[in-house]
């Protein structure tokens, strides 16, 4: 069952009209065909008009809704069933929210790398709501460097509502997994592609967000804080989490404006979590692009403008 969030309210008011009317249709064997067209098409002109005003806390709902498709969902779609999961960081264990192996597109072998959040309670238990601990992101830094030994390319996706904070994490050094894992993606001899395809929270997204291209799906958001953890700590209290989404420019739109992603990738008119299917091919074609592109590139020169980039970032005197 399809779960609307608020401001999806009159969406939902419409399709559920549609829904009544052929079922009016069905049982009275009366024609309906025009209401249903005339119904249709206004649910095309309301799902446009809802999704093309988006406030920034709006776009952060979105980007947890339950409904929308995670890592592996991404993954499975795009390699056709082909994805081989690899594990464990070969020295404490293998972090279930970090997931990552090697897939197929169209015949050619690329590394996957990204935060699981879970489905369900269950399985969101199980990944630990998509916070990866070091071992985490020590597993993904051994992946990138298979890719890289069998000269791969890699494909980040970043879900993640930020690093797991707790204790045990800090005590087998959290820190410096991240620092270490931007510090060796900065150098990687193959091509890097990261896609934020929801959360993109502080250091567990830049744990596996440094690449040669850095995109946004449309509805997602990336920044060094959550709005809520922005006004807890400004305002000491929840309340103020719109306000402070607003305040920290964190919109696919924000962050392409300041120039710390290369590109917004449209999701379908009424987001990914209702047409998955379509966001997926659109990914697809995009990460095809993105690799015919990045591999007629030398290696050092792709190297040196990855480099460049990141330096570039960031407004100073």
């Amino acid at each position: 069952m399809a779960t609307y969030l608020d401001f999806e309210e009159p969406i939902k008011a419409l399709e559920d009209q549609i829904q009544q009317t052929k079922e009016i249709g069905e049982t009275t064997d009366v024609d309906m065909s025009d209401k249903i067209a005339e119904l249709e098409e206004k649910l095309q002109e309301k799902t446009k008009e809802v999704f093309s005003n988006l406030t920034p806390w709006q776009r952060v709902q979105l980007s947890r809704h339950p409904d929308r498709p995670y890592t592996l969902a991404y993954i499975d779609a795009i390699t056709g069933g082909s994805f081989i999961e690899l594990h464990g960081d070969r020295s404490v264990k293998d972090d279930k929210a970090m997931v990552g192996g090697f897939g197929l597109i169209d015949g050619k072998s690329v590394m996957f790398i990204g935060q699981q959040k879970g489905i369900n309670t269950k399985m969101r238990q199980y990944r630990n709501f998509g916070m990866a601990n070091p071992e985490g992101y020590r597993k993904a830094l051994r992946l990138m460097k298979l890719a890289e030994k069998f000269n791969k390319p890699i494909v980040t996706f970043i879900d993640t509502p930020g690093a797991f904070p707790g204790l045990e994490a800090e005590e087998r050094g959290q820190g410096e997994a991240i620092a270490r894992n931007i510090y060796e993606m900065m150098r990687l001899k193959v091509p890097v592609i990261c896609v934020i395809i929801g959360e993109g929270a502080s250091g567990g997204a830049l744990g596996i967000g440094v690449g040669d291209k850095v995109v946004m799906l449309e509805n997602t958001w990336y920044s060094v804080i959550s709005p809520e953890s922005c006004s807890s700590i400004l305002w000491r209290s929840w309340d103020f989490k719109e306000k402070a989404a607003d305040a920290l420019k964190l919109t696919s739109t924000d962050m392409k404006a300041n120039g710390l992603v290369d590109e917004v990738i449209e999701e379908p008119i009424n987001g990914a979590h209702r047409s998955q299917t379509e966001m997926f091919s659109i990914l697809k074609d995009k990460i095809k692009s993105y690799i015919k592109e990045l591999n007629a590139i030398d290696p050092q020169a792709r190297i040196d403008q990855r480099i460049e980039k990141f330096c570039k970032m960031g407004v100073w005197e």
